[in-house]
């Protein structure tokens, strides 16, 4: 995907995410985000933020065709070398991060809180829920789950966890694997493995890609083929996927086998995925290997992942309930990236946006 693309859908995720925040600690209605036309404060201007997509457009261009410094121009050799476009990038989405604070604060001050339900001036989106995120029972910090008008899709910030479910070398009897085995559960209570009817745990033969190892299980899977086949379930090492709770899943009406669209904030590596395994009731976050790996960041199962600045948005509804290849998931991801970006454009209400063309056209990764 391109740099305007990755930085347009930054901003937008960051001032719905400040927004969002800013609504929790303030009265009214908690469900949605609602604004008013006319300004509750009519000597704030905000409009004059949302310049900000036009001049993160205008950075990546310059990211992605460098201009030449001034001394080549004229023939003098150069006195410093010019910053890589990957150093561009990332002082560009500080940027944005920074400006696009400042905007959803500004319009959040210009808020006037409506009933419940109210559809008229949503602003940057509906609030769909604050998923708890804990650690040992204890809250760790909300996560707002929101959704644009316009769209059926729903998006988060949050950091990401490593997932090795469903690769055939991810969990061994001796603890071996690409995973701790403590994260496939535990004898009589095991959740990531393959099981008999008994609730034991199949190990692969002979003839399966790891023989010794178990067949470790995804919630997304190839129905058609035996349980204690490796190949029915998504090899985490193979393919992006993203791991959502199952009760807030179900809440957002999103199935395993549905499309995402995943951004690393830090890096601008963006990759599409499947929603491929579920996972904790309190914990969201979560990717596999080769996700991880497309996204620029550490991909071991027992010690990589992010803390933050992973954004996940995620079209409940668009898959099949089965198990995509890689150009499958990137080309049915990247029609719904279009689409959703072409049905977002009014995504402000209570300031004035100048007229902007979205960008159309994306590559893959």
């Amino acid at each position: 995907m391109r740099c305007k693309v990755i930085l347009f859908v930054t901003a937008i995720f960051l001032c719905f995410s400040v927004v969002a925040r800013g609504n929790q600690a303030s009265p009214g209605p908690a469900s949605s985000l609602t604004g008013s036309p006319t300004s509750a404060n009519p000597t704030l201007d905000c409009h004059s933020g949302f310049d900000t997509p036009h001049e993160g457009s205008q950075a990546a261009d310059r990211d992605q065709h460098p201009p030449q410094a001034q001394s080549e121009l004229v023939g003098e050799s150069r006195t410093a070398d010019a910053a890589p476009a990957a150093v561009h990038l990332e002082q560009d989405l500080n940027t944005l991060e920074q400006k696009h604070s400042e905007l959803a604060q500004c319009v959040l001050s210009n808020v006037v809180p409506g009933p419940p339900g109210d559809s008229q001036g949503a602003c940057f989106g509906k609030l769909l829920m604050n998923f708890e995120m804990r650690h040992d029972g204890e809250l760790e910090r909300d996560i707002p789950i929101g959704r644009l008008p316009g769209s059926s899709g729903f998006f988060y910030e949050s950091g990401m966890t490593i997932d090795a479910d469903g690769a055939p070398n991810a969990y061994h009897p001796d603890n071996s694997g690409l995973d701790d085995l403590a994260n496939a559960g535990s004898p009589g209570n095991w959740q990531g493995l393959a099981k008999d009817a008994d609730g034991e745990p199949f190990i692969q033969g002979a003839g399966d890609p790891f023989p010794g190892y178990y067949v470790s299980a995804s919630a997304l899977a190839d129905r058609s083929k035996a349980v204690n086949d490796p190949s029915r379930y998504v090899d985490a090492s193979r393919i992006p996927y993203l791991v959502l709770p199952g009760e807030m899943a179900r809440q957002v009406g999103a199935h395993p086998g549905d499309f995402a669209v995943v951004f690393n904030v830090q890096n601008g590596n963006s990759s599409y995925a499947i929603f491929g395994d579920v996972g904790p009731h309190d914990r969201i976050g979560e990717g596999s290997v080769a996700l991880a790996e497309d996204l620029g960041i550490r991909s071991d199962a027992r010690n990589g992942g992010a803390r933050r600045g992973v954004l996940y948005l995620v079209f409940p509804g668009s898959g099949n309930g089965r198990p995509r290849t890689i150009d499958e998931i990137d080309t049915e991801g990247q029609k719904l990236l279009l689409a959703w970006e072409a049905s977002i454009s009014p995504v402000a209400c209570s300031v004035q946006q100048p007229a902007r063309t979205p960008e159309g056209n994306q590559g893959a990764n």
